[in-house]
């Protein structure tokens, strides 16, 4: 059996007195995929800090290829081989993959001058081990997210990389794109590389992991083979509830739609795309990155207009040019980066919940009175199930799914009558997210019209009644949920070439 790469045992740490990790035991061998996974707020990510050598620890060891460090510090992680690639990758977008491939390596062997030819090589050498055909000279901000992640990881492995830490790794790519992840992990394990994996998507959990560790309010509550788990065990031990998700079931509130796209079009992002969606009904719109369903989103509340085609609200023919046009038409938005554009992280709770209505909410001479504020977010803290705290606590104190609860409660403060939400569930917990699905559920009984972005294929069978696929911009299948299997969504969407025109079962 492979040696432990890392051992830590009996770590605790805390901030201001509160313990976030509590007795925490973890080791990983050669050549192993752990997953880590918990809640929001478990204490994974403090975990991964002190790893890293980010946060020192209060009590406890860790030991690296059997060496112990009674103070770890970043430096002696990254040089002792543990590499945390983040959700952003940290990498220079201006620079080329040689150049970010190649600048941890020569800084920490000190070769200050620059020699480009060194620097291919090196760059081509550790793509090759990961079987990632990228051009070395190509910058950054010219590659796809994945293609960005690949350079992250062939950065790692020039580090000499023995750990490699992977933060939330599937986020922001296609299920296609998964699949070419998970070949170069399977590929970092032959030559006996660790990976930790943070992930929330069970079906990624159990379809790469060796291991699994669960961790739930700062402590270890399971250290097993993944082999031994059903994914609603996973989802038991991570919140101590028994998770379960009802179908979604559509009654009718009008026969009327609430919304009609014909023929919507935006050159070079999406093309002809037709569909309504009637009061009560949850349409899902999925599709690869780039297949046209965020532009198309986005078009239908304003913020990058269709060209031609046309959009009628309850049966009117409306021009949707601008975000006014949309509120303004009862519809709302909740973008898929809520931190970059749903949020205002440093402002409070009180400030997010009335920033969509912040004028109707002004007295005559433009006053508000702060008992306005105060009912506005108690009323949404209730209604969204959030735990209670000062409307003047900032957004940024909140977890991940109460920040998105906070974007929707922004939202709904409006009283839309149509809600796209674009990836309502990404990155947040499997709690947040079945208590997310059931506000969708809710607010659909309400008569709402809601139209849901999403490549998660569960979420689209368990909280929609009916699901368009795109493809390069086209609408390539729409159906009835109850009529399609999971993998033939799956299939749908990983189509290379669209059919020419749209067809429906």
């Amino acid at each position: 059996m492979a040696e432990p790469v890392i051992e830590v045992a009996g770590i605790n740490k805390a901030f201001s007195g509160n313990r976030v990790l509590r007795d925490i035991d973890l080791a990983i061998n050669g050549g192993e995929v752990v997953c880590l996974c918990g809640e929001n707020g478990c204490g994974k990510s403090t975990l991964i800090k002190i790893i890293s050598g980010v946060y020192s620890f209060d009590a406890g060891s860790v030991s690296i290829k059997g060496v112990n460090y009674p103070k770890l510090t970043a430096t002696q992680s990254i040089d002792a081989g543990i590499q945390v690639i983040y959700q952003d990758f940290s990498v220079f977008r201006n620079l080329t993959v040689a150049e970010n491939i190649s600048l941890s390596y020569r800084v920490r062997h000190k070769k200050w001058l620059i020699n480009y030819d060194f620097n291919r090589a090196l760059a081509r050498k550790a793509l090759a081990m990961i079987g990632a055909e990228l051009d070395a000279d190509t910058e950054i901000e010219r590659l796809s997210v994945a293609e960005t992640q690949l350079v992250a990881i062939a950065r790692a492995i020039v580090q000499d990389a023995s750990l490699v830490i992977m933060d939330e790794p599937t986020t922001a790519i296609t299920q296609k794109e998964i699949e070419k992840l998970f070949t170069v992990i399977r590929g970092l394990k032959e030559h006996g590389i660790a990976v930790m994996f943070v992930s929330h998507k069970l079906d990624e959990i159990a379809a790469i992991c060796d291991r699994i560790v669960i961790m739930r309010n700062g402590k270890k509550v399971v250290d097993s083979p993944a082999a031994d788990f059903e994914t609603d065990r996973i989802a038991y031990y991570m919140t101590g509830q028994e998770i379960s998700e009802t179908p979604f079931e559509y009654i009718p509130a009008g026969d009327e739609p609430m919304i009609e796209a014909e023929n919507v079009t935006r050159a070079g992002e999406f093309e002809s795309v037709s569909f309504n969606v009637k009061p009560g009904e949850i349409l899902a719109i999925t599709g690869q990155l780039g297949s046209g369903r965020t532009e198309l989103a986005k078009a239908l509340f304003g913020l990058a207009p269709i060209q031609s085609g046309s959009i009628k609200i309850r049966g009117k023919e409306t021009r949707i040019a601008s975000r006014r046009d949309a509120l303004e038409n009862g519809i709302a938005y909740l973008p898929e980066d809520r931190l970059g554009e749903g949020l205002f992280l440093n402002r409070s709770l009180a400030e997010n919940f009335s920033s969509a209505i912040i004028d109707s909410m002004a007295g005559p001479l433009g006053i508000i009175r702060e008992k306005s504020f105060e009912e506005l977010s108690g009323r949404w803290m209730e209604e969204l199930n959030m735990s209670r705290k000062p409307y003047s606590t900032p957004a940024s104190d909140y977890s991940g799914g109460n920040q998105q609860r906070i974007v929707l409660g922004k939202w709904l403060a409006a009283r839309p009558r149509i809600f796209i939400l674009n990836c309502p569930t990404v990155g947040v917990d499997v709690k947040s997210k079945s208590e997310i699905h059931g506000i969708m559920k809710r607010l659909a009984r309400q008569g709402l019209a809601i139209i849901m972005i999403s490549d998660d294929i569960g979420e689209i069978v368990s909280t929609s009644n009916r699901v368009v696929i795109m493809n390069a911009g086209r609408v390539t299948l729409e159906t009835e949920t109850n009529m399609i299997t999971e993998d033939e969504i799956n299939r749908r969407i990983l189509a290379d070439v669209p059919p020419p025109c749209g067809e429906t079962i």
